[in-house]
């Protein structure tokens, strides 16, 4: 008996070794993946243009995994390394804290959450187990404790903050900057007061809705299809009020309706495609696309197939076109979801092969340069405060 006990004990501490240590590394290990490809081919042409780049992303969930995004990974789609290498400027970081265990584009209830076990998975806080507030606060750290260890990496705040990091970059390259956002605004937890510690965070910028019906009101992917309820119709403008920018990527078509109708600031749809070019429930109606964009709102594309319908390099140019011919050039941006669960064909170092199809399917240079970044910095240096 005493031999099997030591032998059980041993047991036991090999799979907590497993759990604390090996798990929460590896748990996205077949998620995310880049689909095997050899070598894109890319003209000279294409990469002189691409090497003169701002790159400018709005939408990466890497936050949501403990890898240390410092080290350059061969798993996952972005990295501090990976984000150089594309000729990244700014990079948008959503926190991702409730996702329903269906997780599809028709129809989600809020009873479930794949977070919670992920959580304890991945040996976040404790006070994250319960709280989704406090998970959204954890993501800020990790990222403001980053820019700690990083003097090139910066997390900006300001319109300022955004200006030294363009000039930074015209001496330092590897200048790079990163903009907190919600993916949901599920972290307020129904309450007001939740608005400034999240501000105080870092985070500029707000996902109204993710895969399911909240406090402010329906999902495009929830059970009710409603508008913005009794307490969202009271935080959209505190959180404008705040001075944050407002993304309906995941919210239904009457809370984007509903949106639009109380406020002159510009939104985002950080992730998506366009409906008349790729017809799935995930893409809101052009209608509400150029309603956006007349408002001085900005299109984020996303590089996955459920969005774009091909996924391929030239497949994300060619849905790039069609918002251009949809909503004009300079209401267009990148919004790759990279590291949300997605696969895609070309990860954050390899950005370069979309210059070279947007060039190849006839895109201009300069029309390049802004969906490419130019669109998205403008953005930010407009909406951003002081």
């Amino acid at each position: 008996m005493r031999i099997f006990g030591i032998i059980l004990a041993g047991l036991l501490t090999l799979a907590g070794i497993a759990f604390f240590y090996i798990i929460p590394v590896r748990i996205d290990a077949g998620r995310n993946l880049v689909l095997p490809h050899a070598p894109y081919a890319i003209s000279a042409e294409a990469q002189a243009l691409h090497d003169d780049l701002r790159v400018a992303d709005l939408h990466s969930d890497m936050l949501l995994w403990m890898r240390d995004p410092s080290r350059r990974h061969d798993r996952g789609h972005t990295d501090l390394p990976r984000l150089r290498e594309g000729r990244v400027a700014l990079q948008v970081f959503a926190s991702v804290t409730k996702t329903p265990s269906s997780m599809n584009y028709e129809a989600n209830s809020a009873d479930s959450d794949n977070i919670t076990p992920l959580a304890i998975a991945q040996r976040w806080p404790v006070d994250t187990w319960g709280s989704i507030r406090n998970r959204a606060l954890y993501h800020a750290d990790r990222l403001n404790r980053l820019a700690d260890r990083d003097d090139d990496f910066t997390v900006i705040r300001s319109r300022t903050d955004l200006d030294t990091l363009l000039t930074a970059r015209e001496s330092q390259p590897d200048a790079l900057a990163g903009l907190l956002a919600t993916e949901g605004a599920h972290p307020l937890e129904g309450d007001l007061a939740n608005i400034l510690p999240l501000w105080d965070a870092g985070y500029r910028m707000v996902g109204l809705q993710h895969f399911f019906d909240n406090e402010l009101g329906g999902s495009l992917h929830g059970l009710s299809g409603a508008g913005l309820s009794e307490f969202g119709r009271q935080a959209v403008p505190a959180l404008i009020e705040q001075g944050f920018i407002i993304d309906v990527a995941h919210s239904s078509p009457q809370v984007v309706r509903d949106v639009l109708a109380m406020t002159d600031r510009p939104l985002i749809v950080s992730h998506t495609g366009i409906h008349s070019h790729c017809p799935v429930t995930r893409n809101i109606p052009d209608d509400l696309m150029q309603a956006i964009a007349a408002e001085g709102g900005l299109i984020g594309i996303g590089f996955w197939d459920d969005v774009t319908c091909d996924d391929s390099p030239a497949g994300v140019a060619s849905a790039i076109l069609a918002a251009i011919d949809l909503v004009g050039v300079e209401h267009v941006a990148l919004g790759s979801d990279y590291d949300g669960t997605i696969t895609t064909t070309f990860d954050a170092s390899e950005y370069a092969v979309l210059t070279d199809r947007l060039l190849a399917a006839g895109l201009g240079e300069a029309d390049v340069r802004a969906v490419m970044g130019e669109n998205l910095i403008e953005f930010f240096r407009e909406n951003l405060p002081e």
